[in-house]
């Protein structure tokens, strides 16, 4: 009963220490990192430090073995040089970043410029649309490749063919088959028509298809010839406006080298700022647990790929007035080279990391290598393996990034 009336306890009580218990803190050993490993984790955390260390480096080498490499001239050459594998570098880091690879950049790139060139020169359609409807073959290049990676449908596609054979068939200029083909294409899968197919390919056969695919349009609707620079300067000088200079304390640069960084700016913002750029970065890390938080990861991958090609036409555009001509056989290894800078420049193929302005560096470091070995006397071929090299040594410095422990 005593027990009974006994003062009912409170919290106190059962926090009360023992008196043989002990009453230290709780502590976990933390091992200090080396200086070794704290650079391991700076690179895995900062993916573009690789890239700008050593496009650094490469130039204060080649500045002291090759003559004149720090001139204006030949700074702005590099520049110039790499403006339109820049811009096919900056499509195919959207690719890459998720965990895909897109094979046709350059073939996208050369269709579309020579829509632009023929409907111009060849065609009596003015400037401007011509860009336009070139500009939107590109686009309906990349959304093909997109549709075939996440889901296909084959309406698009059978509007496509279809449109050209009767095109064809009813005598139309062969100038204007193609574009009113893929753009009927555009606007039948822009409003989802017709049913789609739960197949999903792998990135690298689409378009490793798509390569073959568009290239063979390329030469069919060209007919295998080249379009002057005397054509294009007399009937659409627009086409060639990035070709034009500016001179910048001693140096020129070409509009096209602005369009260039301004693309590389913009698509920054995307992938740092938006929604959107956060959801590219989700899907190539990890594409079911990024379906699990809600990521339309379709429409993510349809919009990269879409993105991708409107990103090659204009590259496309740019093309014409770097070079001056509009060839359907040029850039056929501009593709090797765009997934030279991109993986250069530290964006891993596995997708999920990597930098935009990373492939901006990358493409940079090949412009410098080749600049500064053929001012050194280097031999072409010990240039091309040199670069082949560089790929190699990127490759193995992004496994060993990747593993870096907690």
């Amino acid at each position: 009963m005593a027990d009974d009336q006994a003062a009912p306890r409170g919290p106190q009580d059962f926090e009360k220490v023992l008196d043989k218990s002990a009453a230290e803190v709780a502590s976990f050993d933390v091992r200090d990192k080396s200086a070794f490993a704290r650079f391991h984790y700076f690179l895995h955390a900062n993916p573009t430090a690789a890239p700008v260390v050593v496009l650094m480096v490469s130039c204060i080498v080649f500045g002291v073995i090759a003559n004149n490499f720090f001139s204006a001239f030949n700074l702005s050459l590099i520049i110039q040089q790499v403006t339109i594998i820049g811009i096919l570098g900056a499509a195919q880091t959207l690719v890459i970043l998720t965990a895909g690879i897109d094979l046709s950049v350059a073939a996208v790139m050369v269709l579309s410029y020579m829509v632009m060139a023929r409907l111009a020169v060849q065609g009596d359609v003015p400037s401007l649309l011509a860009v336009i409807i070139g500009l939107a073959v590109g686009l309906a290049c990349g959304l093909l490749n997109g549709s075939l990676v996440t889901r296909t449908r084959l309406l698009p596609v059978a509007v496509a063919v279809l449109s050209w054979v009767l095109l064809y068939s009813f005598g139309l200029p062969l100038i204007y088959i193609v574009p009113i083909g893929m753009i009927a294409a555009l606007a039948v899968g822009w409003f989802s028509l017709g049913p789609a197919l739960e197949v999903r390919l792998p990135p690298f056969i689409v378009t490793l298809g798509a390569w073959s695919i568009f290239f063979a349009l390329n030469l069919w609707y060209s007919e295998s010839e080249t379009i002057r620079s005397q054509d294009i300067d007399a009937a659409a000088p627009l086409l060639k406006v990035f070709g034009l200079r500016v001179e910048i304390l001693g140096a020129q640069f070409t509009l096209g080298s602005f369009l260039m960084i301004g693309i590389f700016t913009v698509l920054w913002y995307a992938l740092t700022w938006t929604a959107w750029g956060r959801a590219v970065y989700a899907v190539g890390d990890d594409k079911e647990a990024a379906e699990l938080s809600g990521i339309r990861t379709d429409r993510v991958l349809l919009s990269v790929y879409g993105v991708a090609g409107l990103l090659c036409a204009i590259g496309g555009w740019a093309a014409i007035g770097r070079v001056g001509s509009a060839s359907p056989q040029s850039f056929y290894e501009a593709n090797l080279d765009a997934i030279t800078a991109v993986v250069i420049g530290g964006t891993s193929l596995f997708g999920g990391r990597g930098a935009i302005f990373g492939t901006l560096f990358g493409a940079l470091i090949v412009g410098v290598f080749r600049s500064g070995l053929k001012l050194g006397g280097v031999d072409v071929l010990w240039q091309t393996f040199a670069v082949g090299l560089l790929i190699i040594v990127a490759v193995a410095m992004d496994q060993w990034i990747r593993r870096v422990s907690a």
